[in-house]
């Protein structure tokens, strides 16, 4: 009988392939950047990103400044549905797309505060593999529940069985022990239940059951009217309160007997006893926030005839962001879409973070964010939120890889590199924070109170390391990293010398610009001939271009199904 240990999990093909992701660092396009003219309140936020590029390599980037930091996550990932639609198709076999997905999940998870939570919208088509898929990357008991979103208000004529009403939300903790979720206000429709038909000084109540689904003994007596009848208990039933305490709460006005004084007791639950909130539930009515239809109309107002084909409504958004967050919270969107979460999050006084490589992160999410901040966005939950305008962000590229190969195949450092973009990316591959020192040019970047880096293109002579390793002095160490030096990398016992590019080729995948899926239709599986059949060897399944060439898919992964 064999010794090893079995555990329950998903498996796939090409489940144990893990990319070795370069971590890029952030430039800035202070053209696209983008704040209002004015303050508008006292607590605008400017702190906020658009970063156009590869999702992944954009959350491998934010990491080290943002592990741990990100309250709520909301993804709208590709639904793996083989439907085109004009920003990408997502059309993409199950083991292709569980890898794909599981790596930016497993970012997130490090990118989530210990009272965070993730919000990931899906459908039938790869749902229920992704909850288990997220049981092994967040653990089973950090599960918190699956949303139902009623997306669609009305059946489709044209369904063959059964029409497609929602999608899910499936919502992971951090940490469930530490999770905070937020309570929803109570909506009018709730509160209008209350009801003062006795005129009690108390306001507003409503009446109460005083039966429980059980017998007690000591619950089981007959209560008298005001008209003079008694009544008891139904079989099976007892009071909630003893004889005492329901005598209590008749001399204290607490118990309804009918406008006529002959019904059977109620508690009366005033207004004014009860929170103001609720918590939320799990099934998410498209009267309460939104549907498809109202998200397009949405998006036709913002966008007229360049219409983004699946946005998500913003009233959505704002129930998630209600309940995973609170004002100043930061929130992270890497399936951008068209921006809502970002639009939301502007309103509703978050600080965020959304991530696009498509193009329509300049065609539709640059624009919709000046009109937001520009308070000329009058759609959505606006209104709500009494919303003027105000804040703003900054855009962000993703840098072009570190390295590149020259003429004869030998990587070298990249041409768009300067000095200090080379120092900053080096100090991310080396897991230093960079912090240039005004004073001391060799300090770039720093991993403690006492460990430094310090990187240039130049060649170092003894004589130059011999002055840096005195200035670094016998309490600090530095770490060297240079282009080539001519000196015994073992003279100097706090400086620990490395050449670059030698020193990070093994790091990472070099080059790599794009994680997203381009995959091949699939050929039709190989079918017996029968005598009748043309000869001609059968073409392989999908679109061809002119020159009979199988075409490829479009991007999936540079952004999710919408918002």
């Amino acid at each position: 009988m064999s010794n090893r240990k079995q555990r329950l999990e998903l498996t796939w093909i090409g489940k144990n392939e893990r990319p070795r992701l370069e971590p890029r660092i952030l430039l800035e396009d202070e053209d696209k950047s983008y704040h209002a003219k004015v303050h508008v309140a006292d607590h605008d936020i400017f702190d906020n990103f658009v970063i156009h590029g590869d999702n992944l390599l954009a959350l491998k980037a934010l990491l080290p400044d943002y592990a741990g930091k990100v309250r709520c996550i909301y993804g709208d990932p590709p639904y793996n549905t083989r439907s085109a639609i004009p920003e990408y198709e997502d059309g993409i076999e199950h083991s292709l797309w569980l890898s794909l997905i599981r790596e930016r999940i497993e970012l997130c998870h490090k990118l989530l505060s210990d009272d965070g939570s993730i919000w990931i919208n899906l459908d039938d088509h790869e749902g229920h593999y992704f909850k288990v898929m997220c049981d092994e990357v967040f653990g089973r008991g950090n599960f918190v529940t699956t949303i139902i979103w009623q997306k669609k208000y009305a059946p489709k004529a044209d369904t063959r069985f059964i029409s497609d009403s929602h999608d899910f939300i499936f919502v992971y903790a951090k940490n469930i022990e530490s999770l905070r979720l937020n309570w929803l206000p109570k909506t009018e429709k709730q509160t209008d239940r209350y009801r003062n038909p006795d005129n009690d000084p108390r306001g507003p109540w409503k009446p109460g059951d005083t039966l429980r689904n059980e017998v007690r003994d000591y619950a089981v007596f007959p209560v008298r009217l005001p008209s003079g009848r008694e009544v008891w208990p139904s079989d099976g039933t007892s009071w909630r309160y003893t004889r005492e305490k329901f005598a209590e709460l008749i001399a204290e006005n607490r118990i309804w007997f009918g406008a006529n004084g002959d019904s059977r007791p109620a508690i009366k639950r005033f207004i004014t006893d009860v929170t103001d909130k609720m918590p939320p539930v799990s099934i998410w009515g498209y009267d309460e926030v939104g549907h498809n239809d109202e998200a397009k109309k949405e998006s036709k107002k913002l966008f007229g005839e360049k219409l983004f084909s699946t946005p998500k409504p913003e009233r959505l958004i704002q129930r998630v962001l209600t309940i995973g967050s609170d004002p100043a919270d930061l929130v992270l969107d890497s399936f951008a879409g068209s921006g809502t979460t970002g639009a939301v999050a502007q309103k509703m006084g978050r600080r965020w973070i959304m991530v696009e490589l498509g193009e329509h992160c300049e065609t539709h999410i640059l624009p919709r964010m000046k009109k937001v901040i520009d308070g000329d966005d009058p759609g959505g939950i606006t209104e709500a939120m009494n919303w003027k305008g105000g804040g703003g962000f900054r855009y962000y590229r993703l840098a072009p890889s570190l390295l590149e190969k020259d003429a004869w195949g030998n990587w070298v450092i990249s041409k768009d590199y300067d000095p200090a973009k080379v120092a900053q990316a080096v100090c991310k591959l080396m897991g230093f924070v960079y912090q240039p020192d005004e004073i001391h040019y060799w300090m770039q970047g720093r991993s403690s109170e006492t460990d430094y880096i310090y990187v240039t293109t130049q060649s170092l002579t003894h004589d130059q390391l011999a002055a840096i390793s005195e200035e670094v002095g016998g309490e600090r160490t530095l770490l060297v990293c240079c282009k080539a030096f001519h000196a015994n990398a073992d003279a100097f016992s706090n400086l620990t010398i490395r050449k670059i590019p030698q020193a990070v080729l093994r790091k990472c995948e070099w080059g790599k610009d794009d994680y997203s899926l381009t995959v091949a239709s699939l050929p039709e599986a190989p079918r017996e001939r029968a005598e009748t059949d043309d000869p001609t060897p059968p073409a392989k399944a999908g679109k061809k271009y002119s020159n009979g060439k199988a075409a490829a898919q479009d991007d999936l992964f540079s952004q999710g199904d919408g918002k």
